[in-house]
């Protein structure tokens, strides 16, 4: 099953059985004091520069949230949005659970984006897939409700099934579902990943349908983060993720390398050129900084 999504000027297919799609997620206040305190001020010139180095990284689409204390989404998100149109033709993953600032950023977007997100919670339902079918974008899912994030797989499945479900009955079409069956931490819950790794085979099996992932979550509060983070992306492509939100300067070789392996990559074409790309930006880089 393909997703496709578009800015004004490109088109990215999300697919299973094709190579992998990184959405980049730096655009994002979580934890960054410097991005939050641009954003309070209504400055985006930061949100410009994320958008821009991501591309070079290798990112396919670009999520933007805006969400921090003090940062007004209905003015912010539409805005940020706006800068990053003007210097990419990345398509957009609008995140954000603010349905009235998803409206004003769908109004003046020129393409067909990713909504991130919905859940199984009744009024997020209400009032974010609506949204959807309006714009005809695509959206994540999240396997979560009004509980939180279920600790089983059946209870995760049926949420899922929940989401497609309802959007099946308003006309959203299959393919623009795109289900998240999310992870925690497996330093406060060591069965954390297989929960979730058994979940996206199931989601894969029954119900076909892209799915996303947020693969730096398995990590926090361990070392070495970035060798757990590539061993849990492996298995969970393996399994049926194919548009992972990533931090893509730090995971654009893992992933090709898994595409590699999985056989996606004929001739090792892309994962040769990959390397290239990489080694000259990383010179570049280097040589800006007179090192």
């Amino acid at each position: 099953m393909d997703t496709v999504v578009k800015s004004a000027n490109k088109e990215v297919t999300i697919g299973t059985e094709r190579p992998v799609v990184l959405i980049g997620e730096r655009i994002n206040p979580t934890g960054r004091k410097k991005l939050t305190a641009k954003l309070q001020s209504g400055d985006v010139e930061m949100v410009r520069s994320e958008a821009v180095k991501q591309v070079q990284y290798g990112a396919d689409i670009l999520d933007i949230n805006v969400g921090a204390s003090g940062v007004d989404e209905i003015v912010m998100l539409p805005k940020a949005v706006a800068a990053v149109m003007s210097v990419t033709d990345a398509p957009l993953c609008f995140d954000s659970h603010n349905a009235e600032a998803l409206e004003t950023a769908l109004k003046i977007y020129q393409g067909k984006p990713i909504i991130n997100s919905v859940n199984g919670q009744e009024q997020c339902l209400e009032e974010i897939l609506p949204l959807v079918k309006k714009y005809h974008t695509a959206v994540i899912g999240l396997a979560m409700d009004d509980k939180g994030i279920p600790p089983d797989v059946d209870t995760r499945l049926k949420i899922a099934h929940k989401i497609i479900d309802r959007a099946d009955k308003m006309g959203i079409p299959r393919e623009d579902i795109i289900i998240d069956s999310l992870v925690t931490t497996v330093s406060t819950d060591y069965r954390a990943a297989v929960v979730t790794l058994e979940t996206i085979q199931r989601v894969n099996k029954e119900l076909g349908v892209n799915q996303s992932l947020g693969a730096s979550n398995i990590s926090f509060g361990l070392p070495e983060r970035e060798v757990l983070n590539f061993a849990f992306l492996a298995l969970a492509v393996e399994r049926g993720v194919s548009c992972p939100c990533v931090n893509v300067a730090k995971v654009r070789m893992n992933a090709l390398s898994i595409d590699l392996i999985l056989g996606r990559d004929r001739h090792a074409l892309r994962y040769t050129r990959g390397f290239r790309q990489l080694q000259a930006l990383l010179k570049t880089e280097q040589e800006s900084k007179g090192e």
